[in-house]
């Protein structure tokens, strides 16, 4: 176990670059499975998710490379499609069943897991694989899945847009027969990079109207070279960071087309942003303003903003609200930063009756932030990625020294995390937890 020790209270300047983004790597390299070829994959983040997806797709018979940036991974031959154990539970596995049902027609994967934000039903993929033709029983460690006859085309629907549902529905219709219809399908930018990696691969995949997806199967795919695009989450962490500890940063390779939602977030709240073609600069000209802002499906505001973005607001000059739509169980992190100083109180209702999304459950859909707040440092846990990601801007913000425990948390999404921050002016220090 590790632990940051951080001293705040500094403004942070200076330019940082976007690793690739771990939502999109992760699935490419489970994508590369469906090829007994050669892949390469530029601007990889070594990090805790792509080491734990490459121990999956070693323990399937992958030959896996990585140096510095950049993945080599090859799948000749499916030596074993029931993987039944994994160092530590991730939610990637279940995007394997495709690919090896492709390959070999079985698979078992283990029971997913990843961050601890409520419930993620699973009931999306199974359908929209049991569609094509799977058979599936989930028992309790794992999903096993087998399709005699071959996966075959078929028209799905969503009742909810579903990254990982998306996802395992094409990564199994690239290769199955026939023509292959979703509706109400995700367009995330990281899906979407998926698709272009699949494309360049030999897939036949089309974007039509209304978040629908055409898809022809073909019988293979060979190998490809991609690069793995920025990683918008970062570049919002970052973003967060700088307007919050009133410093000036250029976050290098930030795209402006992934971040549309956000940008405009950052102006209402009185921040600035400047849009080059080495990146995007983001400084705060004066103080913040308060804000209400609701969490959705893309364009829309990402719900994995919604927690740097608190942290920001606990220094804006007023009372700002957010509406939780994605997941039921994502406020945990307040509690941290009011263990600062912040003033956050959750409900499950909102006190103006704003539409609920998650009805019955006891669950907290939103936040109201009093602020300007002063944060002082203090002892932290991390929770998930996310919210460790907040730990560490407000422990920034924060006068004094803060002590954060349980960062590998923090490691599966953000590569060297403390030494790029170094970089920035940021006192962070490594040490081990007793």
């Amino acid at each position: 176990m590790a632990k940051f020790l951080i001293r705040g209270g500094k403004k942070l300047e200076g330019e940082i670059r976007l690793s690739g983004a771990k939502n999109a790597a992760t699935k490419m390299m489970v994508a590369s499975l469906l090829t007994d070829e050669e892949c390469i994959l530029e601007n990889f983040p070594d990090i805790g998710d792509t080491e734990i997806t490459a121990e999956l797709c070693r323990n399937v018979g992958s030959e896996v490379n990585i140096s510095g940036q950049k993945l080599s991974i090859k799948t000749e031959k499916i030596k074993n499609s029931r993987v039944l154990q994994l160092s530590r539970k991730n939610r990637i596995p279940i995007l394997a069943l495709g690919p090896l049902l492709a390959r070999v027609g079985e698979a078992e994967v283990p029971i997913l897991g990843g961050d601890k934000i409520g419930p993620r039903p699973v009931d999306l993929h199974i359908k929209a694989l049991e569609t094509l033709g799977a058979e599936i029983k989930v028992n309790s460690e794992s999903y096993v899945a087998t399709a005699k006859n071959g996966l075959h085309g078929a028209e799905i629907k969503f009742y909810f847009p579903s990254v990982g549902a998306t996802e395992n529905a094409i990564l199994a219709a690239v290769m199955a027969k026939g023509k292959t219809v979703l509706k109400n399908a995700a367009l995330e930018p990281e899906l979407m990079d998926l698709v272009k990696m699949l494309q360049k691969m030999g897939a036949l995949i089309e974007l039509g109207a209304n978040r629908d997806f055409y898809i022809e199967g073909v019988p293979k795919l060979h190998s490809v070279s991609h690069r793995v695009l920025p990683d918008r989450n970062e570049a919002v962490s970052f973003a967060c960071l700088t307007m919050a500890t009133g410093g000036k940063i250029l976050v290098r390779e930030a795209i402006q087309d992934h971040l549309i939602t956000f940008l405009n977030v950052v102006r209402r709240i009185g921040g600035e942003y400047e849009v080059t073609s080495e990146g995007i600069t983001f400084w705060r000209p004066n103080s913040l303003k308060p804000l209400d802002v609701e969490t959705a499906v893309h364009p829309g505001f990402m719900t994995d903003w919604q927690q740097p973005l608190a942290v920001v607001l606990t220094q804006a000059h007023g009372i700002s609200k957010i509406h939780e739509t994605i997941y039921e169980d994502r406020f945990g992190y307040t509690k941290d930063l009011n263990l600062l100083g912040a003033k956050i109180k959750i409900f499950e209702d909102h006190p103006k009756n704003s539409p609920r999304k998650f009805d019955g459950n006891g669950s907290y859909q939103f936040a109201e932030i009093d602020g300007p707040a002063v944060l002082r440092g203090n002892k932290m846990q991390v929770r998930d990625l996310r919210s460790g990601m907040v730990n560490i801007i407000a422990a920034l913000v924060a006068e004094g020294e803060s002590e954060i425990d349980g960062v590998e948390e923090i490691d599966r999404g953000y590569e060297n995390i403390d030494e790029r921050l170094k970089e920035l002016g940021a006192e962070i220090r490594r040490a081990d937890s007793f």
